[in-house]
C-alpha cells in the first residue's frame, strides 16, 4: 500500500495541512501511521466528513423576543412579565394581588371581590408590562438618559401623577425628595449626576453582576424622578442583566427589607445587597431550569 505525507494528502483533499494532521490524531483517518513526529495516510484512504457544529443555545434574551412576538402562553416570558410586574409594584405599595396582576395580563380584565382597588394601581400594572416590552426590544442598547426617562414616561401615563403640575411624566424631578429619610440629589444636580454615572458605568469594558447591582445603588441614590424610581430601576437591572447574558432576578416582596437595608449599608458593607440579589437569582435560575433554559 502505498502512503502520502500530509501536505500530499491535504492538497488532495483541499484541507489545510493542519486540519489533515488533526483528523490523523483523532483517528478519524483509516490507515494513518504516525512515525516519529510525522502522519502517513493511505493512498486510497477516504477523507472524512466534516462534522457538523453544534448550534450554540439560544440565549434567555433571544428566548424572551422569540416567545415575545409570538405572545407565547405559559412560557419563561409570561412568567417574567407577571412576577417582575407583581411583585416591583408591590414593593412600592400596590395593592393589587398575584393573581389580579394575572387576570390583567392574561385578559386586559380584573377581578375585584370585597376590596376597592386604585385605578393608578391598574393603570401601573399595564404600564409596567409594556416596560417589560421596551426593555425586551432595547436590552442590546447602550444604556442612556433617553431610554431611562423612556421608561418612566411608559411607567406613568395615565396616572394621577400624570395630571400634576409640578410631577414631570419621563422628565427629571422637579422639587427635592428623599428616600427612607436620606437626601437624594436636588433636582438641579440630577442632569449632571446621571451623566456622570451613565459615563462612567458604559465605559466599563464588560460588566459583572456587582457592577449592574452598583449601578442601580448609585441610581436609587440619586433618585432622578419625583417617583416610580424604584420600578424604573428595576427594570434597568433587567435589562442590563439581558444585555450581559447574566441571569436576571427579582426582587420578590419578602425581600424587602433585606433589598431596603442592603441599598442603605452598600458604603459599608455590600454583601447584604448582593446576597439578597444573589437570592433573587438562585430564585430565577429555578424558572430557567423549569423551562429548559440554559444558563
Amino acid at each position: 500500500m502505498n502512503y502520502l505525507s500530509v501536505s500530499k494528502t491535504a492538497e488532495k483533499w483541499e484541507l489545510s495541512e493542519r486540519s489533515v494532521r488533526n483528523y490523523c490524531a483523532l483517528g478519524r483517518v483509516s490507515d494513518a501511521q504516525l512515525i516519529g513526529k510525522t502522519w502517513y495516510i493511505a493512498e486510497n484512504a477516504e477523507k472524512p466528513e466534516r462534522l457538523a457544529r453544534k448550534k450554540a443555545s439560544p440565549t434567555l434574551l433571544e428566548i424572551l423576543r422569540e416567545q415575545k412576538a409570538a405572545r407565547l402562553p405559559g412560557g419563561i416570558y409570561h412568567k417574567l412579565q407577571i412576577e417582575l410586574t407583581y411583585n416591583s409594584n408591590h414593593i412600592e405599595g400596590s395593592r393589587l394581588t398575584h393573581d389580579q396582576t394575572l387576570l390583567i395580563f392574561e385578559t386586559d380584565t380584573i377581578g375585584i371581590e370585597k376590596e376597592a382597588v386604585r385605578v393608578d394601581d391598574i393603570i401601573e400594572t399595564v404600564n409596567h408590562f409594556r416596560c417589560i416590552d421596551k426593555v425586551i426590544d432595547q436590552a442590546a442598547a447602550t444604556l442612556s438618559e433617553k431610554f431611562i426617562k423612556e421608561l418612566h414616561l411608559l411607567l406613568k401615563t395615565g396616572t394621577s401623577d400624570s395630571r400634576k403640575d409640578w410631577f414631570a411624566v419621563g422628565e427629571y424631578k422637579k422639587l427635592p425628595n428623599e428616600v427612607g429619610g436620606h437626601e437624594t440629589a436636588l433636582p438641579e444636580n440630577v442632569s449632571v449626576e446621571m451623566r456622570k454615572l451613565l459615563a462612567d458605568y458604559n465605559a466599563l469594558p464588560s460588566k459583572t453582576f456587582e457592577d449592574i447591582v452598583a449601578f442601580h445603588v448609585a441610581f436609587e441614590r440619586i433618585h432622578p424622578f419625583q417617583d416610580g424610581n424604584g420600578r424604573v430601576g428595576r427594570l434597568i437591572l433587567l435589562k442590563e442583566c439581558l444585555k450581559n447574558d447574566i441571569v436576571p432576578f427579582i426582587l420578590e416582596d419578602n425581600l424587602k427589607p433585606f433589598y431596603y437595608r442592603g441599598l442603605q449599608e452598600w458604603n459599608r458593607e455590600n454583601g447584604y445587597l448582593l446576597d439578597a440579589c444573589l437570592t433573587a437569582q438562585d430564585r430565577f435560575k429555578v424558572y430557567l431550569d423549569y423551562f429548559r433554559i440554559s444558563y
